[in-house]
C-alpha cells in the first residue's frame, strides 16, 4: 500500500528546522570560540593555558608568540593568596 506524500512533508519540515537549529548553534559557537573548533575534555593544564592566553592576548584561544610579556602582566597573577591566621 503506498504512502501518499503529503504525509511525508512535516517529516521533512522537522529534520530540515532541526539541521538549520544545530548549524546555527555550531556556527555560533564556532564565531565565540575565535573560529576554531570547541574543544573536549578540558583538564586542569588545559584550563590554566586557556586562562593564561586570555590574559595575554585578551581571547579566550588566542596565543601569542612574543617571548617578552606586554606591559602590567607581571601584576597580573590568577593566583589567589590565601587569608593567613594572625
Amino acid at each position: 500500500m503506498p504512502v501518499p506524500f503529503e504525509t511525508l512533508i512535516p517529516y521533512g519540515l522537522i529534520i530540515v528546522m532541526f539541521g538549520v537549529t544545530g548549524a546555527g548553534l555550531n556556527k555560533i559557537k564556532n564565531m565565540q570560540n575565535g573560529g576554531v573548533r570547541h574543544r573536549w575534555s578540558l583538564d586542569q593544564w588545559d584550563k590554566q593555558m586557556m586562562d593564561r592566553d586570555r590574559r595575554l592576548t585578551g581571547k579566550l584561544r588566542g596565543q601569542t608568540d612574543n617571548p617578552i610579556a606586554p606591559p602590567g602582566f607581571e601584576l597580573n597573577n590568577p593566583w589567589r593568596v590565601e587569608k593567613r591566621f594572625s
